[in-house]
């Protein structure tokens, strides 16, 4: 099984500010879990930058020329920009944004041509919180929805699912893909909890599933909203390529939230998503970093997550 992995430097450069919680020592984590010797099986590649074109799959023309305009430059007496109180562009985030929608579009280009099996994207800024005219929730541009998009418009697919295990709801790709019934989108989130949506009753046009957690559900809660919700909505939808929105904040450890998952609970659900992917589209996964905020957390969720991809098939 060939996993691709797709990362760059320039996320690094994605500043967010003293004390943001979604900082590039994410990143860092990251690549450390990743350079040990299990995984030296990964396929390695950086991003090249998306055409704004491309962005436009999913956000209007003006919107893309508002968060140009509002980046700072570098060298500026103001080097923070702050797009809603919790969403923040530096000198380098405009060239990450772009670079972490190149690297969603990418992976879809190489799995779809069969250069890869699947794909692990870790890039900043994350994108499920950004709706098609809106940043918030420390996103900008939503990777995952656009490389659904793009999947149809470069390849020809038309049915597409997106699967968001993020602990928080991915209100951008609901919000994008909601009257659109050949893209689903399906999501385990905690509830209460930022951004306020999510509902079970919030289903688009049949397209959309929500399977909201309480605040200290662990695995067996988090894998039965799966088992019952989740996996026969997505296998009665029988995607052509499955997207994942693969957020860590839902482990116990994380600061922001208050589930109780562990790295086993991540390898069990990419696990069973690509068992899915295997009946109905040939394997073809693709998965995009967004949450998770503990680094030893972060670090091992993801290692499990890639393990898993790596193992899916073989």
């Amino acid at each position: 099984m060939t996993t691709l992995f797709l990362t760059d430097p320039s996320f690094l450069a994605h500043d967010t500010g003293p004390g943001h919680p979604e900082r590039p020592a994410r990143l860092r984590a990251i690549e450390k879990a990743l350079s040990a010797p299990s995984f030296a099986a990964l396929v390695r590649e950086t991003a090249k930058p998306a055409e704004e074109a491309t962005i436009a799959l999913a956000h209007p023309q003006d919107y893309i020329a508002a968060i140009k305009r509002a980046r700072p430059r570098e060298g500026a007496k103001q080097r923070y920009v702050r797009l809603d109180p919790d969403t923040v562009m530096s000198p380098g985030t405009w060239e990450a944004a772009l670079k972490a929608v190149g690297a969603a579009t990418a992976a879809v280009d190489k799995v779809l041509a069969g250069e890869a099996d699947n794909a692990f994207c870790a890039v900043r800024p994350c994108g499920h919180h950004a709706e098609r005219a809106r940043a918030m929730g420390f996103c900008i541009f939503s990777n995952v929805a656009i490389a659904a998009l793009h999947a149809r418009k470069a390849h020809g697919l038309e049915r597409i699912a997106v699967i968001d295990f993020d602990v928080h709801h991915g209100n951008g790709t609901q919000d994008i893909f909601w009257s659109d019934k050949d893209l689903f989108f399906a999501s385990s989130h905690q509830m209460p909890l930022f951004p306020g949506t999510g509902a079970v009753s919030e289903t688009g046009v049949g397209n959309i599933v929500n399977a909201p957690l309480r605040s200290g559900d662990g695995g067996a809660e988090f894998r039965e909203a799966y088992e019952s919700r989740i996996l026969p909505a997505l296998d009665a939808f029988a995607p052509e390529l499955i997207l994942v929105s693969a957020g860590f904040d839902a482990h116990r450890n994380d600061p922001l939230a208050s589930l109780a998952l562990v790295e086993d609970d991540f390898a069990w659900v990419t696990t069973r998503i690509a068992e899915f992917a295997h009946r109905h589209c040939g394997g073809r996964l693709v998965s995009v970093l967004e949450g998770g905020y503990d680094l030893d957390g972060l670090a091992g969720s993801v290692a499990a997550h890639v393990g898993a991809l790596m193992d899916a098939g073989s």
